[in-house]
């Protein structure tokens, strides 16, 4: 896999002095969870993110429930955390991989192209017995470069106007009661955004909370050809992300994630909302 690194491999890499451990252990039901789960224990060397806090910015009209941080100061964050280009960055939560794979997204969108994100994350990582510890790090910080690849994101003009056309994958990430419309347990309308087709997040994953196999995610993404551009969204732009992470593994390229994902969209009243009736 390209982007997503083996517990083994990396418990074996961890004394590095060139490897960082992210820590993005985070639950939307408890802010504070991920930051009080690291004072506890977590993998040696690692440094702690918060979604809210260092992965996000704060919440406006628009931008969606969890808008990106502004990317100046994420690079200036990397810096802070010991990291630079030269730096290999592994990425971990409690294995629902969401968390981790926004901030891989956020890493490789900066420009730094050694970010992983650790497989089955730390839950695996503990049913292996690997070391853990209560203790923090040291920091040396760097001076990290941004080099913005603007081509991993689209805006919410770039999928009304495009979103429907026959050479675009648009996939709705959220499991599919939402995106039918049945149910919505967060946004004020329920609902798709027109031209989108679904594929829930968590079927690139295995019983494991493991990624999927190169083949076992061809087949997860069947419906969607490989030849097109492919946009993804979810609800706020967070577990987008991990599907994000299986089309590259399926063999997917010209991928794209709509940052403020549906939660932007219905911000503006002139966007149609799409549901399934039977």
């Amino acid at each position: 896999m390209k982007n997503i690194i083996d517990v083994n491999i990396a418990n074996k890499l961890r004394l590095n002095k060139n490897i960082v451990f992210l820590d993005c252990r985070f639950q939307l039901s408890d802010p504070a969870y991920g930051y009080k789960e690291y004072q506890k224990n977590h993998i040696p060397f690692s440094r702690f993110v918060d979604l809210n806090k260092d992965l996000s910015s704060s919440v406006m009209e628009h931008g969606g429930r969890h808008p990106l941080p502004d990317l100046d100061e994420f690079g200036k964050l990397l810096g802070e955390l010991g990291i630079d280009h030269d730096t290999i960055v592994i990425c971990y939560d409690d294995g629902t991989n969401e968390y981790a794979a926004r901030c891989w997204f956020l890493c490789h969108l900066v420009g730094h192209k050694f970010t992983f994100v650790l497989n089955g994350g730390y839950k695996n990582w503990l049913n292996n017995g690997f070391e853990v510890t209560n203790e923090t790090v040291k920091i040396i910080p760097k001076k990290f470069e941004l080099k913005i690849e603007e081509n991993l994101i689209s805006s919410m003009l770039d999928v009304r106007n495009r979103g429907q056309h026959e050479r675009i994958n648009l996939i709705d990430s959220r499991e599919y009661s939402r995106y039918k419309g049945d149910f919505e347990p967060i946004d004020r309308i329920a609902g798709h955004i027109p031209g989108a087709k679904n594929s829930f997040w968590k079927n690139v994953l295995n019983e494991n909370g493991e990624f999927k196999t190169k083949e076992e995610l061809l087949k997860n993404f069947s419906q969607f050809n490989l030849d097109n551009e492919t946009i993804v969204y979810c609800g706020s732009g967070v577990t987008g992300c991990v599907n994000f992470l299986g089309l590259i593994e399926a063999g997917y390229s010209n991928i794209k994630l709509y940052p403020g994902s549906f939660s932007d969209w219905i911000s503006y009243e002139e966007n149609e909302v799409k549901k399934i009736e039977l």
